[in-house]
């Protein structure tokens, strides 16, 4: 049974990432502690009552397609308008289109608890929030006036269609054709796959966000625009009128997520999608974006959400579960696997993985906050590099977290973690998709190295090692014993990361580019393991007297991180600077039989 674990959540948002520097912001004047207390306590009840007894139903009934029409899993729609009920929808969207205009951090921290709950049902809920931000920030009045208080509100959904059969990651190859129709607004035809909640029965209408070409548009990214198409027209009284030329061609079989709907879209199958422009002809790529930065993040989340479920899972069985003696022990009888040292170290592995995801999350969904909310312009370059910076890491090392985590409970479980009756298959399943979409993590990687490091020319990324490098600093002159040595870890491991970091910015300065591709992926793990590291040991010395449980157990999982995951860093250095050879020599063709 899944228990939210509001306590931690809320220490993580304040002592570790930095939610004080939002409340003492006159953006949020009336942000006081009790009302954060209310929302994330009133969300772990949603999550743990509401949803998370519905996930393995949907995971059991999927999405089935008759007629053109999707039926979502027994007691979604109930429980989808339960949660819109609950203004959950409108966290941190604009006050003045029906929102709570509240933190990107707190509505980050629910994510959290939805995602546990069941990601299937947060991820459609987590396209409407993007596709409210794209609306907000690109959209012309009138657009705005039409759709932004419903999607808001969640009286309807939104979807972002960017992929296609020929073009993936790649949009260069998109073929979605958009032609002017005279009045302002245009036709859609094209062929969209993997478009999460493209159609469903939990909303009357469902609001498209599509990516596609005019006749005379630039090639590549440079001549892709966006374009706004409603599943059903909504006339000049905001009631619903025809049904617009899209519909969905089929629902895809996944491993995961089977309580959200994947879809094939065909737009313009008689005289064309009728869509209306976002933003301006040939530049609907920085839109999306808009869009798909949030997404980024919100899929990082859905990483830590698996992970916090698949830990409790484990945790619960492990103490159940009796097998064995430990040595020493003077009780007859087995005793639990949790007392064995092998179990200890998954234990305790699965729960520092989780909690340094939790913080990477919420420290990137704080650094969106404080660009956002920033008067002075050097301030807001910082925090709009500082989120930048910390975005791919955020949604890269989270989800890898959440499959390793959700790996591990498997492995707990023993022979009953591979048959589907506890539930903890389906975590690693569901988990598998998060570090594949909204741009593949090796995709975060090249993302990272190549635009995010040389920001400022490079200043700001060591300014922030300088950073985390006095939380190393701090635990070793706090002399807590209960730290270890994991100050000194820390230090080394900053050190490497300062040394792979002048590699990468050393060979893109050199013109080496395909050097610093072939150490991309190890390089984002080393600057996100090591990252947690100073997360944890933060957590660790932030921790209050006032709960000496808490603080023991953040103090052991830093010390017991520092000392395991911590050690990757040299090993992940020494890729980096010495791979290159062997990789960009390799000869695909090598492996033909």
């Amino acid at each position: 049974m899944y228990r939210a674990p509001v306590e931690e959540i809320a220490f993580t948002l304040r002592e570790v990432c930095g939610l004080k520097d939002l409340q003492s912001e006159e953006v949020y004047p009336d942000l006081a502690d009790d009302l954060v207390d209310a929302i994330l306590t009133e969300a772990g009840r949603f999550a743990s009552e509401e949803i998370a007894p519905l996930n393995k139903v949907a995971d059991t009934h999927g999405t089935p397609l008759k007629d053109g029409e999707v039926s979502t899993p027994p007691g979604w729609k109930e429980l989808y308008h339960r949660w819109i009920e609950g203004g959950w929808n409108g966290l941190s969207s604009p006050e003045s289109a029906g929102g709570q205009g509240l933190p990107q951090m707190l509505s980050t921290a629910a994510l959290e608890l939805w995602n546990s709950g069941s990601m299937a049902f947060a991820i459609g809920p987590t396209l409407t929030i993007g596709a409210i931000e794209a609306l907000e920030k690109h959209a012309s009045d009138k657009l705005k006036a039409t759709y932004l208080e419903k999607l808001v509100s969640g009286e309807w959904m939104g979807t972002m269609n960017l992929t296609e059969p020929q073009a993936g990651s790649d949009l260069n190859a998109l073929k979605s054709k958009a032609e002017r129709a005279g009045d302002g607004t245009y036709r859609i035809f094209g062929q969209k796959i993997y478009i999460t909640y493209g159609e469903h029965d939990m909303t009357d209408n469902i609001v498209h966000l599509v990516l596609a070409r005019l006749p005379d548009a630039p090639a590549g990214t440079r001549g892709i625009s966006l374009f706004l198409v409603p599943k059903f027209l909504v006339n000049e009284d905001g009631s619903l009128g025809d049904r617009n030329d899209v519909r969905c061609a089929g629902v895809e079989h996944k491993m995961g997520i089977h309580g959200s709907p994947t879809c094939t879209m065909i737009y313009g199958d008689n005289d064309g999608a009728i869509g209306w422009l976002i933003g301006e002809e040939n530049k609907g790529l920085a839109c999306m974006f808009t869009m798909m930065n949030n997404a980024r993040l919100a899929v990082g989340v859905q990483g830590l959400g698996v992970a916090e479920r698949a830990c409790q899972d484990a945790y619960a069985y492990a103490m159940e579960r009796k097998q064995g003696r430990v040595p020493g022990q003077k009780e007859e009888g087995m005793a639990p696997i949790a007392h064995h040292p092998d179990i200890k170290r998954s234990l305790l592995g699965m729960r520092a993985r989780t909690q340094v995801a939790r913080s990477i999350c919420y420290a990137c969904a704080h650094a969106i906050d404080m660009a956002n909310t920033a008067t002075d312009r050097d301030q807001k370059t910082f925090w709009s590099e500082r989120a930048g910076l910390l975005t791919p890491i955020a949604k890269a090392l989270s989800t890898d977290f959440g499959v390793e985590v959700a790996s591990i409970g498997v492995q707990i479980h023993g022979g009953m973690g591979y048959v589907e009756e506890t539930g903890v298959a389906q975590h690693l399943r569901d988990a598998r998709i998060a570090p594949i979409y909204e741009g593949t993590n090796g995709i975060q990687s090249i993302d990272l190295i190549m635009r995010k490091l040389p920001l400022s020319g490079g200043d700001h990324v060591r300014g922030f090692i300088q950073e985390l490098r006095e939380v190393a600093d701090e635990a070793i002159q706090s002399n807590r014993d209960d730290l270890g040595t994991a100050g000194a870890r820390l230090n080394a491991a900053l050190a490497d990361l300062e040394d792979a970091t002048d590699w990468m910015l050393s060979a893109q300065a050199e013109g080496r580019v395909n050097d610093a591709l072939a150490g991309a992926t190890p390089f984002l793990r080393l600057a996100g393991v090591t990252l947690g590291g100073a997360l944890l040991t933060k957590g660790a010395l932030r921790s209050g007297m006032d709960n000496p449980k808490a603080r023991s157990l953040r103090a052991l999982l830093a010390r017991n991180y520092c000392a395991t995951l911590l050690g990757e860093v040299a090993g992940l250095k020494e890729d980096i600077l010495s791979s290159a050879d062997s990789i960009l020599n390799f000869d695909p063709d090598a492996l033909a039989s």
